[in-house]
């Protein structure tokens, strides 16, 4: 059983990255809905949580349904995340993170996210300014260095761990790499497998097939895996992976009226939670991965990222559901 605190998450938990401007309430429903085990907001800048800027605020909003969840934070001043932290406290999440591992330069070049990867030092201060002002557990995300010429994860892995980090989300890329090329597990593994470290490890990057997962799980050890890009207009990936781990069989391929109930669902709720205008607005960039593979979709895809009606919207999904058995899927979705 892997346990943070006294939070158990299962043999092999399955966790929900954190993602700028997708992991928001509607989306995390859905990826609690279909299997993930543990969720993380979006990442919440420290400064703008304690100029109360409405967008940092409006990303507290947690449900008991998500639990357990975690709130994630970034920022590069020990005060300004002290004080985070304790305003997190307050809204009562199961779990504290912190991101150490956005690569964006609007992040980096405020010396926080991925930037305190270059000032170890900074980074165990900036982890015990939370660690002090809040009773929650606190876990990190990070990534496996600032570029290959320094990757110093087992170092940040021992510091974080001896100061009272409870986990740790390794993303197999240094910051230089951004999500280009391969996602390197071999420095994960390492970690994992280091005596001194006693903390759930968590492995993220690349992971988007059952059969991936269970070669990963396999072969690198870690306690479990973090799943990103791959769940992006695809929540049913993590009892994919699941089913694959329990019995090396594949479950069906969600169809064309899965897909339509999952972005109806996923819309209605961004409405609810949004207001009717910038729930509309904000749905469009997922749309195209719902309905990604489908052959000649391109005509319903447009009314769908160019209406600004919502019943418009609806009419056009309720049109697809009723003719599912039209659309055919163009090759292999994964």
């Amino acid at each position: 059983m892997v346990k943070i605190r006294d939070i158990e998450l299962g043999e092999f938990p399955l966790l929900l990255a954190p993602m700028e401007d997708v992991s928001d309430p509607p989306f995390r429903a859905l990826c609690k809905k279909h299997g993930a085990d543990l969720m993380y907001t979006e990442f919440i800048s420290s400064e703008g949580l304690i100029r109360d800027a409405i967008k940092s605020r409006q990303k507290l909003d947690i449900f008991d349904y998500e639990k357990p969840i975690g709130i994630q934070i970034f920022g590069g001043d020990e005060e300004a995340m002290a004080m985070s932290a304790k305003i997190v406290d307050a809204t009562n999440p199961d779990i504290l993170d912190i991101n150490f591992g956005c690569p964006v330069k609007k992040v980096v070049s405020k010396g926080a996210g991925a930037g305190v990867l270059k000032d170890v030092d900074l980074m165990v201060r900036l982890t015990k300014a939370c660690i002090n002002s809040t009773k929650l557990p606190v876990t990190v995300k990070t990534r496996l260095g600032w570029d290959h010429s320094m990757i110093n994860i087992m170092e940040v892995a021992e510091r974080l761990q001896d100061i009272g980090v409870e986990a740790l989300s390794i993303h197999g890329r240094t910051r230089a790499q951004m999500y280009k090329g391969e996602a390197d597990w071999s420095h994960i593994a390492e970690v994992k497998n280091n005596p001194r470290i006693k903390i759930p490890i968590f492995g993220n990057g690349d992971i988007d097939t059952p059969e991936k997962a269970l070669e990963y799980k396999n072969r690198y050890g870690v306690d479990g895996i973090m799943i990103g890009r791959a769940s992006i207009g695809y929540p049913w990936i993590f009892n994919e992976v699941k089913h694959f781990m329990a019995t090396g069989e594949h479950l069906a391929v969600p169809g064309i009226k899965d897909r339509v109930e999952a972005a109806r669902d996923h819309l209605m709720m961004s409405v609810k939670w949004k207001g009717e205008r910038l729930g509309v607005v904000e749905m469009k960039r997922h749309y195209t991965n719902y309905f990604k593979g489908i052959a000649h979709f391109k005509e319903y895809r447009t009314k769908l990222v160019t209406s600004f009606d919502l019943q418009e919207i609806l009419d056009t999904l309720s049109y697809l559901e009723e003719n599912s058995e039209v659309f055919m899927f163009s090759n292999p979705v994964v």
